[in-house]
């Protein structure tokens, strides 16, 4: 299974970017996905999961600027994020795991992708 992660880049405070996470190598069946980052110097930290049946949770720090969904057609989840500020810079990462309850530490997930970066500027 491999998960490839994109769609990062340099963008202004306020504005967008879609992340996009396609897996490959299996069928898609993970139970979770969640978006990670880390910035320099800092700890990876979850962002945003999504449940098998399209629940979705989010750190404080993104809710109501960032949308997590699946596309199981496509093998792919997108994190869209909206009103950028320069403190959301950061690598992001995308995760799968086959648990199906909720999970924040980073072990707690079976695959990674490699790593997108996201600079916003102010």
């Amino acid at each position: 299974v491999q998960l490839q992660a994109s769609g990062g880049g340099l963008v202004q405070a306020g504005g967008s970017l879609r992340l996009s996470c396609a897996a490959s190598g299996s069928t898609f069946n993970f139970n979770a996905i969640g978006w990670y980052r880390q910035a320099p110097g800092k700890q990876r930290v979850l962002v945003a999961s999504i449940i098998r049946g399209s629940s979705t949770k989010y750190a404080d720090s993104v809710k109501g600027r960032f949308t997590i969904s699946r596309d199981n057609a496509k093998n792919t989840v997108y994190l869209q994020m909206n009103s950028l500020k320069p403190e959301d810079t950061a690598v992001y990462y995308c995760a799968a795991r086959y648990g199906s309850s909720w999970a924040t530490a980073p072990h707690e997930y079976d695959y990674w992708g490699q790593g997108t970066l996201v600079t916003v500027s102010s």
